[in-house]
């Protein structure tokens, strides 16, 4: 285990610094025109797989019903309980989180509203206004007393809309914001290059992070026996989307078997497998997709961070079969309103899922509120939630990673009209003090600095242009 967790702390070191730096490197080497396109071709696509993994999920769950004839008492659930929330309070969380009020915070923790219990006096007022025994549960949450936490978890969407904001505005300043554009551009490729060293140690850290987690498993049993037919429904949904839906739409429009492009992915995917983090992933598929696809780093930069945030078609799919699959153990029947409801709610729940492990859990229970039933089913579906975690952390990046090979297909021809992706030119010091240093950017047509430059005395060039 602790080989596994030097790898994955060393990956979460990386997530901060990388994804703002390389958003904003991104974004800034860009026109505000060419921005608005890469980004509508992503989210475009982000919309669609979301909702084809939905609608995929209801199918399963709907013609498989696995859990048809299951019992509540019957199945095992672990101790600890469901968070009381509203649905109300989870959108109204996540859209402040998109506004962090301290950016150094948001770095560390993220806002959360929390649910007080009633005190025994107003239960007791509750109970005489009934005039009968109620219990505290009873008294809606809607009355209970509200209260503000700071979490200790990233604000992952907070940092990236200021990388946005910050990365178009540098493109629109122009020579004035160039400093400051050049700076995150050399940030993003120095710790692109830190990503690459810590890649090396994947094979010994997946190994140790994946072989852990068998050897806590509990038992076995419930994954196979009272969650079995719930487990496999999810497996197969998870499957049909990431290797027959993603794969056929990268095929249809890009004209390209997908096949090398995922065995190129393989290192990202293993580490997603791992970690069960889509966002701790995001400096190895950065990897990949550069090195071994070959896929602009303008777009990578651009897509994978966006797209590790709020792409998570795992998620959608699994929210989606959870809420039918306790309905059915309940013995309730949903009617088409009830189904359409899940399947919005789930794409809104898979955007606003962290890209944390087991985030899906916290963002299950506005599902279920949808749909009127209790938050504490949640418990239901626990005891093989840290694994299914892993396969749909596995589905999410897949889906980001073929979402920006498309985006940067369809993107070639536009990419193809801008100048090239900023390269820094960096030459040693001379050995004769009266010479200098020269450490520019040539832009045009991609100059390279010539001998005579390099060793033209000071006196030299501060004459020639002066002239």
């Amino acid at each position: 285990m602790f080989p596994g967790d030097l790898f994955l702390r060393m990956l979460k070191a990386l997530i901060i610094p990388l994804i703002v730096s390389s958003l904003i490197s991104a974004i800034g080497s860009l026109d505000l025109k060419m921005s608005g396109k890469i980004g509508a071709r992503a989210v475009a696509y982000y919309m669609s797989t979301t909702c084809c993994a939905v609608v995929l999920g209801i199918i399963l769950a709907t013609s498989i019903r696995p859990g048809k004839g299951g019992n509540v008492d019957e199945i095992s659930r672990p101790t600890q309980g469901a968070r009381p929330t509203t649905t109300p309070d989870l959108l109204m969380d996540l859209v402040r989180n998109l506004f962090p009020p301290n950016l150094i915070q948001a770095c560390i923790a993220q806002y959360k509203t929390v649910l007080v219990p009633p005190t025994d006096e107003q239960f007791l007022a509750a109970m005489n206004a009934t005039e009968g025994p109620i219990n505290k549960t009873a008294i809606p949450l809607s009355e209970w007393r509200m209260k503000y936490e700071i979490e200790p978890s990233t604000n992952i969407l907070g940092l990236v809309v200021f990388a946005l904001v910050l990365g178009i505005t540098l493109g629109k300043m122009g020579p004035k914001g160039k400093p400051l554009l050049d700076l995150f551009s050399c940030l993003s490729e120095a710790f692109m290059i830190i990503t690459s060293w810590v890649i090396h140690l994947s094979p010994i850290g997946v190994l140790f992070l994946v072989t852990a987690q068998m050897l806590e498993m509990e038992s076995f049993e419930v994954i196979v026996g009272q969650l079995g037919m719930y487990f496999l429904t999810v497996m197969l949904g998870l499957f049909t989307h990431g290797f027959i839906v993603l794969t056929s739409m990268y095929f249809l429009i890009t004209k390209r078997m997908p096949f090398q492009f995922i065995g190129n992915m393989a290192e990202a995917l293993a580490t997603a497998f791992a970690t069960s983090s889509s966002t701790a992933t995001v400096p190895v598929a950065l990897a990949c997709l550069e090195d071994k696809n070959g896929i602009d780093p303008r777009v990578t930069r651009f897509v994978m961070p966006i797209g590790a945030t709020i792409n998570m078609d795992g998620t959608a799919l699994y929210e989606a079969v959870a809420a039918l699959f306790i309905a059915q153990v309940r013995g309730i029947s949903l009617t088409l309103g009830n189904i359409i409801a899940i399947s919005i709610t789930s794409t809104a729940a898979s955007i606003g899922a962290a890209g944390i492990p087991q985030a899906g859990l916290v963002t299950m229970v506005m599902v279920l509120d949808t749909v009127g039933l209790p938050a504490e089913d949640v418990t239901l579906i626990l005891a093989v939630d840290w694994f299914l975690d892993r396969f749909r952390t596995f589905t999410n990046v897949l889906g980001d990673s073929l979402g920006a090979g498309i985006v940067n297909h369809l993107s070639k021809k536009d990419l193809s009209e801008m100048p090239p992706p900023q390269q820094f030119v960096t030459i040693p010091p001379m050995a004769n003090p009266d010479d200098f240093t020269i450490e520019m950017e040539k832009e045009l047509n991609g100059m390279a600095v010539t001998t005579a430059e390099r060793s033209q005395p000071a006196e030299d060039v501060w004459q020639s242009t002066s002239m």
